[in-house]
Order: C-alpha cells, then sequence, then structure tokens
C-alpha cells in the first residue's frame, strides 16, 4: 500500500465531495480512487466516509484525519520541492483558477516563459468568473482581481490594474457624452455581474471617493462581454483597462471621466493559509509578481 497515494487520494475525494471529481483531479479512474480510499480505511481501521448513492460526506473520525492530513502532504510535497529546488529543477503539478477574461490571455501569456524554463511543472488552469473554493476546489492558487472578500486567505498583491470608463463613438453620437458620473442615471450601463456592487460606480470627485447608481439592460460576469457590447453602442461600459486598451488605441472606444478614476484594482495571488507553500508555487508567485510589475 503506497499511504502517501492513499492519502492524496482521500483528501481529493474529500475537498471534491465525489469519488468522481476527486478521481478526475489527480487524473485517475473512479475505481481505483475508490481502492485507495478503501485500503486506507482498512490500514486505520475506521470509516472515512460516509457513502449514499446522492453523496460522500466525511465522517466524524474522517473530518479530523483529513485536518491532519492535509499539512503532513504539503510538508511531504515541500521535501520532494527542496530536493528538486537544489537539483535546479522544480516539478510537480500547480492547480490554478483565475477569472475568464485575465486567465485566457494575460495570465496564459505570463505562464508560457515559466513552463518553457521549468517544462517538468504540470499546469492545470481552470478559468471561472465565480469566485471558487480552493479547498474544495483542490486549488493550489488563484488569481482574484478587486476587492479580497474571504480575509482568512494569504494574498499577495501582482500588480494594480486600470478600471475605464468607456462608450463607442456612436453611442455618444447618439445619446450624448455625460460630463459627470451622476449624469450616468440617463444612461444605459453595462454591468459587471461579478463585482461586488455591481449596480454602484465609485469616482474620485474631488479627492473623495463617490459611488453613484447606475443600471442597464445588460448584466455579465465577464467583462469582454461587456466590452464587446459597448463596441456595439449598447451602452457605456466599466472595465478593466487590459481589455479596452486596443479598442481605444484604434478609436473604437472613449475614455469617460478619466480625471475622475477611481482607485485601481489590485489582482493578488490567492493560497490558503494552511498551505505550506511547495518550492514550485513560491518560484510562479515570484514570476508572476516580476512579470506584471
Amino acid at each position: 500500500m503506497d499511504t502517501i497515494r492513499c492519502m492524496t487520494t482521500f483528501v481529493a475525494v474529500a475537498a471534491q465531495k465525489s469519488f468522481t471529481a476527486g478521481a478526475k483531479q489527480l487524473g485517475i479512474s473512479t475505481k481505483v480512487a475508490s481502492k485507495y480510499v478503501q485500503q486506507l480505511e482498512e490500514r486505520l481501521g475506521a470509516q472515512l466516509f460516509n457513502r449514499t448513492t446522492r453523496s460522500v460526506t466525511l465522517t466524524d473520525i474522517g473530518g479530523a484525519y483529513y485536518e491532519r492530513c492535509l499539512p503532513l502532504l504539503d510538508q511531504f510535497d515541500e521535501l520532494e520541492g527542496v530536493v528538486q529546488q537544489r537539483q535546479c529543477e522544480l516539478a510537480g503539478p500547480i492547480r490554478i483558477t483565475a477569472p475568464t477574461g485575465f486567465g485566457s490571455r494575460e495570465l496564459a501569456k505570463a505562464l508560457l516563459p515559466f513552463q518553457l524554463n521549468h517544462p517538468n511543472v504540470d499546469i492545470d488552469l481552470f478559468l471561472s468568473d465565480q469566485r471558487l473554493s480552493l479547498i474544495d476546489g483542490g486549488f493550489d492558487l488563484a488569481i482574484r482581481i478587486g476587492k479580497l472578500a474571504d480575509s482568512t486567505l494569504m494574498a499577495r498583491k501582482l500588480k494594480d490594474m486600470r478600471v475605464a470608463v468607456v462608450a463607442s463613438p456612436d453611442y455618444l453620437s447618439k445619446y450624448g457624452t455625460p460630463n459627470h458620473p451622476n449624469a450616468l442615471a440617463t444612461h444605459n450601463c453595462l454591468l459587471q455581474g461579478s463585482a461586488v456592487d455591481p449596480d454602484h460606480w465609485a469616482f474620485n470627485i474631488d479627492g473623495n471617493i463617490t459611488s453613484f447608481k447606475i443600471s442597464g439592460s445588460f448584466r455579465s460576469n465577464s467583462p469582454r462581454a461587456s466590452v464587446h457590447m459597448a463596441l456595439g453602442g449598447l451602452g457605456i461600459g466599466r472595465c478593466p483597462y487590459y481589455a479596452v486598451e486596443p479598442y481605444i488605441q484604434e478609436g473604437k472606444l472613449k475614455v469617460l471621466f478619466e480625471n475622475m478614476e477611481a482607485s485601481e484594482f489590485g489582482i493578488y495571488a490567492i493560497y490558503p493559509p494552511s498551505r505550506h507553500l511547495t518550492a514550485r508555487i513560491r518560484a510562479l508567485i515570484d514570476h508572476l509578481a516580476q512579470t506584471f510589475s
């Protein structure tokens, strides 16, 4: 019996609350995952999961074992990382979650040279505009933009990101150019559903951050969807600058209230406080911080 492999499988199944999802995370079959967990239960002489046809939940003993497995597996992973680091070679998996728009272009471009320099590091990038749980999703790292709602997570700021209010020349020609944020109440604004407060936009008015109520006929959790609608003349959008910069340069979008933009949003690398970072994850965070700076 490979105890480490069985413990790793147990942790994945517990985090995913599913043998199928846990096995998929590890790249093994559900049958093999079930076998490893069964071997672990037989060795411990204890039932770790309550199994039904609909759900898999930890028993009390299983919950206590799970909490102790996490740091042990991290330390084992770190031990391997120390050896790899001394051999000047990083290896092993890194599972990352990130927003779809930022992750599909800017983050992917930043990851490319890291993987070229460290070909034995396997990166699993999962893109979602929902803020997924790192623990439940089995992620080593998350890239998040804006206000951090969960103070229990560890964070390292990678960069500040400008957020710009934009509209197409056609829209402004048809509906007029607002000269103050309070005029947005009379315009169709493109709402960002993943924002902390999507119905209010903040501006710096004479040194004071002031929020203005906005409304509109289109709401999306994807910044690039809002950009597309703004390009089509549907309304006024408030988007990350990386998503609108090429269209601003081409004259397809115009920036509004540039001298009133509120403080920039931070882009952060997030990881669980209980997780001892392995050499490869620390190296990746350092690389991202240097790249985005």
